[in-house]
């Protein structure tokens, strides 16, 4: 994390931030339609048919290239951080099919009547220095004159095909797990309203910032069945998504969910995002009846989140001693369990 030294506040020339800037689910739903293309090519072994984390064409040659996009508005207000986070949550794609990522191209946008050249090299920086540490190359990209101020990446990645890990292959009996603390969107918040502390920001960067390349090791074991990462629709949202491509249901041990520090202070501050609310209105009807608090936890936008993992019991032994050799500690946060027979696919206890 590099301190601000510009006056300037990137989150004041954007009216979202981070993953908090997506779209809703159903709205997307709309959009996007149901609608298949007439063409379907036989080398594309997912597509956007189940929400998945990336595009996945096959090679021939027993491995297949990962394609994926992220961008969005400013999350915090330094420009090199900036740029680091929305590099590491393009990234943390790739790693969720499994991957290793191949190169990076940048999407940036800027409104140059509004904010110097200078202020955004340094955006672009901050993409460059992600790029090296997940040791690829930021290759190039494309540039628009843009009312806001929008960075993320292009990302194509590498994977053997007995390797990938898919969003939809859960199985009943896994156990879940999640490799970062929830909290994000409460604390951009604070941030935005000036009443986080700097520890607490400082340690929120550092997550944004870290990595999801656990992904690929973990992809090496067999029974380590739906990987995905946890962004903008919060961990309900994005678990919601494997339990419906996977037709099963999932509870989950509420008390035992990760959060990043302080983070019931600023909830009870006030400081829930908007995309909090607008998740729970596009797939509230799945979850089990949630209590206020529940509710501003499991649907928290999150941005450059963890990845939601699920272990088969015969996975288990291998999982962990992964875990211990990357100076990992990760506790359970629940299971997946048969498809309820009513409408809900979430409960928690």
């Amino acid at each position: 994390m590099k301190t601000n030294s510009s006056p300037v506040r990137l989150t004041e020339f954007s009216h979202g931030a981070g993953c908090g800037c997506k779209i809703s689910p159903k709205l997307l739903k709309e959009i996007i339609g149901t609608n298949i293309s007439s063409f379907v090519d036989p080398g594309l072994l997912v597509g956007n048919e189940s929400s998945d984390d990336a595009a996945v064409f096959d090679l021939g040659d027993g491995r297949a290239l990962i394609s994926t996009t992220d961008f969005f508005m400013p999350i915090v207000d330094d420009p090199f951080d900036f740029g680091m986070i929305a590099g590491s949550n393009a990234l943390s794609d790739v790693y969720a099919m499994g991957g290793q990522p191949l190169m990076a191209i940048a999407i940036f946008g800027w409104p140059i009547n509004k904010l110097s050249a200078d202020i955004g090299a340094r955006v672009i920086e901050g993409g460059r220095e992600i790029c090296s540490r997940a040791r690829i190359s930021l290759a190039g990209g494309h540039s628009i004159d843009s009312p806001e101020p929008i960075f993320g990446l292009s990302v194509s990645g590498i994977v053997d095909i007995d390797k990938l890990k898919k969003n939809t292959s859960a199985q009943i009996g896994d156990t879940i797990f999640l490799t970062k603390p929830l909290g994000i969107g409460v604390l951009s918040t604070a941030q935005k309203r000036k009443v986080v502390s700097i520890d607490d920001h400082i340690m929120a960067v550092n997550q944004m910032c870290a990595l999801n390349d656990i992904g690929s090791k973990v992809a090496q074991i067999s029974g380590v069945n739906a990987v995905t990462d946890v962004t903008g629709f919060g961990l309900a949202g994005h678990l919601l998504e494997v339990c419906r491509g996977s037709n099963v249901s999932a509870e989950i041990y509420f008390d035992k969910l990760p959060l990043l520090p302080n983070i019931l202070k600023y909830i009870d501050k006030g400081c829930v995002p908007g995309g909090t609310e607008r998740n729970f209105d596009s797939y509230g009807e799945s979850i089990c009846k949630l209590s206020d608090l529940e509710k501003l936890i499991i649907c928290d936008p999150q941005t450059s989140g963890g990845l939601l993992i699920t272990v088969s019991k015969e996975a288990m032994s291998e999982f962990n001693k992964l875990l211990t050799s990357n100076n990992i500690n990760l506790n359970p946060i629940g299971k997946i369990i048969k498809t309820s027979d009513n409408s809900e696919s979430i409960f928690l206890r």
